[in-house]
């Protein structure tokens, strides 16, 4: 059987967010989307997903590069002068390792990020983090020992099969991501412990900015059994603070609602659906 989840990451963080995650969402393909509860529009995404009961969401954990939930002056080991979190995630992974004060901040961070989604009023279909950043052994402990509490059922593994892309992609030479990574495979194991759900494999790391119909259609088409998450950033334009340099968000919106996507979930008998459907 061929599951689906189809997920928007970012929601929260433009009006041009929101507005394609609710086109895609109403007229496309598009099943869940991952809250950023602190961005700039992060009020407007929650008052579209009240219209939407049928869109599942998600938190998008912030750990870097955006914006806190706690004051900055509570955060100074995670916070930059601008006051968003800090941009090195390789020197942030390593003071984490090293000052419990940073630890201390995380956690707290976290907790707040949890609370924040759970004032919404809105059911926590899964948990994930901008740029993966809970894959880190440290992080993923924090958020596992956290979610739960609000109720936390599912979490992104980001895991991503080559096999698939080069089907969908003949040819195609993917830049290498998580998916190699020793700590995906290790939070696999974490999860699996706890019986949270995780998708059997994550698309969408390699061509991360690059969802275009095609490749979304190819890979569609191409879509092993067991449950897979696809995971996109729609954005109805660019130009928007927070945005990542040379992504191609009009092209991710369109590759949800291309009448393509929509036939081949059909032919293929696709069940769509949140995390919250298949757990």
């Amino acid at each position: 059987m061929k599951r689906l989840v189809v997920t928007a990451d970012d929601f929260g963080l433009s009006r041009e967010v929101n507005e394609a995650v609710e086109q895609a969402h109403r007229d496309g393909i598009l099943t869940a989307a991952s809250l950023m509860v602190s961005a700039p529009a992060a009020a407007d995404a929650v008052a579209r997903a009240r219209r939407m009961p049928s869109l599942r969401v998600g938190l998008h954990l912030v750990l870097v590069e955006a914006w806190p939930t706690l004051p900055t002056a509570q955060l100074p080991d995670l916070t930059d002068a601008d006051g968003l979190m800090r941009r090195d995630m390789e020197r942030l992974g390593l003071d984490l390792a090293l000052k419990p004060a940073a630890r201390r901040q995380l956690s707290a961070e976290i907790t707040a990020q949890f609370e924040a989604f759970r004032e919404t009023g809105l059911l926590l279909d899964h948990v994930n983090a901008h740029k993966h950043f809970h894959v880190h052994p440290l992080i993923a402990g924090a958020v596992l020992a956290t979610g739960p509490r609000y109720g936390m059922r599912a979490i992104r593994v980001p895991r991503e099969p080559r096999a698939v892309l080069r089907l969908a992609e003949p040819g195609a030479t993917p830049r290498a991501a998580l998916d190699t990574a020793p700590w995906a495979a290790l939070l696999a194991v974490r999860a699996r412990r706890m019986s949270l759900t995780i998708p059997d494999r994550t698309l969408g790391l390699a061509w991360s900015g690059a969802m275009t119909p095609p490749r979304v259609a190819a890979l569609l088409a191409n879509l092993p059994d067991g449950l897979t998450e696809l995971y996109t950033h729609p954005a109805t334009a660019g130009g928007f603070p927070g945005e990542a340099p040379g992504y191609a968000y009009a092209a991710e919106r369109d590759a949800l609602v291309a009448p393509e996507a929509i036939t081949i979930l059909a032919q293929e008998k696709i069940i769509r659906g949140g995390f919250s459907d298949f757990s």
